[in-house]
């Protein structure tokens, strides 16, 4: 425990967490779970990674945008306790990819889920429901069904709160930089207030003290199998993540303590989260990103922010602030989300220079943008196919089947 209780530890493990507060309190924000069971999970997730890694690795875990849209859409079919069934089953999918990198190293992982592959999936995750986030941003529920907000409130709301997260992504410096997604929160929050456009009485008649409101999963194969394939997507980002973590600590945590371990501790986290209804859990770049600009490669550090998130998931008052954001300042700041999303997996083709024209190349890409997209569906009532989960199985298939592409000629 030596080193575990100077101040300095301490008052930077706080820091982390700030840090990683705008992003974490978001996802159960936009899907409709209870944001103080994301901060537990957040906490105790991390706390589990570091356990199964040996307290080596400098990263914090917390709640995983990849999931967002999955879990809405995935809510409305089977319910929330199904979906968290199947992010458990996601989770333990972490686990077997551990096991595959254990046995046949981190190679087996480009073989099966190639970038021609993980890329579209990606673009599939961020854009298949980037209408939720324009509805949101026009003052209505995620589906457009009801109005909550006359239009020109909403969108003075979610474009302020956008340009505000835009701003401070781009041009902040120092720490300010780190927090984009929070200040644009808080910059559509008190302009709200200014309108008088938020109802304080649940934070009144909520308790100071109170337990996360938990809910445990049940198991429908349904909705096992509409998540599992959407740990691919997060599972390619851990890889990118520990290598970020690794050049910024100038230590190599692919072999020591290992992807593998990296992976099962994730996996581990994100099944313990599900089990109790907090979002699955990823390395967050945001606390990689603190950690690069101040220095401070003491995992100690993270453990730190674990603790303060698990306390701070028992004050019942937090919950029900939170639960005051307006939908606009959620939908503007989701606009950018989800977009941000789509071009992570545009650049996971970019950076693998993967030739678009290529026939091969072309119809793997087209298929899954469209299928994905466009709402393709097989199956029946009782049974469906579809979004990231029907990308998935058809990337896979057809880049297993179709002949390699032939390498293009100079002239």
């Amino acid at each position: 425990m030596t080193g575990y209780f100077s101040p300095k530890n301490i008052i930077t493990g706080a820091q982390m967490l700030f840090v990683a507060f705008g992003a974490l309190v978001l996802v159960p924000l936009l899907t409709g779970l209870d944001a103080n069971v994301a901060l537990f999970t957040a906490g105790a997730g991390t706390l589990i990674f570091h356990f199964v890694t040996k307290n080596q690795v400098p990263v914090f875990v917390a709640s995983s945008f990849a999931f967002i849209a999955p879990i809405i859409a995935c809510k409305e079919i089977y319910g929330v306790q199904a979906t968290m069934g199947g992010l458990l089953c996601a989770g333990l999918t972490y686990i077997v990819l551990s096991a595959l990198v254990k046995l046949k190293g981190a190679e087996i992982l480009h073989k099966i889920l190639p970038p021609v592959v993980v890329g579209p999936i990606i673009m599939v995750i961020g854009l298949a429901l980037s209408p939720v986030a324009v509805n949101m941003a026009l003052g209505k529920t995620g589906d457009g069904s009801a109005v909550l907000m006359a239009q020109d409130q909403a969108i003075l709301l979610a474009m302020t709160s956008l340009a505000v997260t835009l701003v401070v992504a781009v041009w902040a410096k120092g720490m300010l930089r780190l927090l984009p997604i929070l200040s644009g929160i808080l910059a559509g929050y008190v302009l709200a207030l200014t309108l008088g456009l938020i109802d304080f009485s649940q934070v009144k008649n909520a308790n100071i003290i109170a337990a996360p409101n938990f809910i445990f999963p049940e198991f429908k194969w349904q909705a096992i199998l509409f998540m599992i394939p959407v740990a691919i997507a997060p599972a390619i980002e851990h890889i990118g993540d520990m290598m970020a973590i690794s050049q910024v600590a100038g230590k190599d945590f692919l072999k020591k303590p290992g992807l593998h371990r990296t992976l099962l501790g994730d996996g581990i986290a994100t099944s313990f989260a599900s089990s109790l209804g907090g979002p699955p859990n990823t390395t967050y770049s945001e606390v990689t990103g603190a950690v690069m600009l101040t220095r401070n490669f003491n995992p100690k550090v993270m453990v730190w922010a674990a603790v303060f998130a698990v306390v701070l998931a028992f004050i019942g008052k937090m919950g029900a602030l939170l639960q005051t954001i307006p939908t606009p300042v959620m939908g503007g700041i989701m606009t950018l989300l989800f977009g941000s999303i789509a071009v992570v997996g545009l650049n996971t083709l970019a950076k693998a220079k993967i030739d678009l024209t290529a026939p091969r190349n072309l119809s793997i890409i087209a298929l899954i943008l469209v299928f994905g997209i466009g709402g393709m569906q097989f199956g029946s009532t009782a049974f469906s196919l579809q979004g990231v989960s029907l990308c998935a199985i058809v990337g896979i298939m057809l880049n297993w089947f179709l002949p390699p592409a032939k390498p293009t000629k100079s002239t």
